[in-house]
């Protein structure tokens, strides 16, 4: 994929993607309502912009063209496994309820993951007016609510992250809007790399609208996710030991030569 333009990092407060892109030469942004990382370069509520935009109104999609690329972290706090817990008598967080109580929560869940879904629907209305192009990442820990409930099944299902250097081996789907995905394999990770626990992680992720677990990648995760299905960029491994053999690693040279 050629970008020409600009890379709008959505919903991504840790600047992790939006460095890697600029280490890659590619111009890139950070946008969303937090700056817990202090790498946020416009505070914007994104919600509000997709709103006005999808009613015609002026809005930060004004400035963004076919040339740019959208790479939206989109809040998955009602659509991932955990949420969908919720909606059962069982949920622990439900246990000193009774069952007419239960129901009252069940239904404002539901309220909320409509108003979340309906502002996503809108996102992909805009995007397909505007003939933008826009990744859009969720995570693919199932059940979930976007499996069975989404416009387009994903286009990429990354199973195990670690396998592109991320602390976590956690699957993630990312789904493609006018535009096609590279096919790669990378093993590039930095040799201190380690994959985390939960205990690694615990006090370090708020839940919130704008949970901060998914600002959590790591740089190599980013690097390896970039030039394997944005920029189809082939690099040296310098992991050790590597993550692919090189007898993968020739096949994926081959395809993409």
């Amino acid at each position: 994929m050629k970008i020409e333009g600009k890379v709008y990092c959505f919903f991504e407060q840790s600047g992790t993607f939006k460095n890697e892109f600029k280490k890659l030469g590619i111009n890139a942004v950070d946008m969303d309502i937090q700056n817990h990382f202090g790498e946020t370069d416009y505070v914007i509520d994104l919600f509000t912009e997709i709103e006005k935009a999808y009613r015609g109104g002026q809005s930060v999609f004004d400035n963004i063209t076919s040339d740019d690329l959208i790479v939206a972290f989109f809040p998955c706090i009602y659509f991932c496994e955990k949420s969908m817990w919720h909606f059962q008598f069982s949920c622990n967080n439900y246990r000193k309820l009774n069952n007419e109580q239960k129901v009252k929560k069940i239904i404002e869940r539901e309220d909320n993951r409509h108003s979340f879904y309906k502002i996503l629907l809108e996102f992909v209305g805009v995007i397909e007016k505007k003939k933008l192009r826009m990744i859009f990442e969720n995570p693919y820990t199932q059940p979930h609510f976007l499996t069975n409930n989404f416009v387009i099944p994903p286009t990429i299902i990354d199973k195990d992250r670690s396998r592109r250097g991320d602390f976590r081996r956690k699957p993630t789907q990312y789904f493609f809007f006018n535009c096609e995905p590279t096919s790669g394999f990378t093993h590039q990770q930095t040799p201190d790399s380690k994959i985390l626990t939960h205990d690694d992680l615990r006090g370090g992720i708020h839940a919130g609208i704008c949970s901060e677990e998914r600002s959590m990648i790591s740089p190599d995760y980013a690097r390896n996710w970039i030039c394997d299905f944005v920029l189809g960029k082939y690099q040296p491994a310098i992991s050790d030991p590597p993550l692919f053999s090189e007898e993968e690693m020739e096949q994926w040279a081959n395809n993409n030569a």
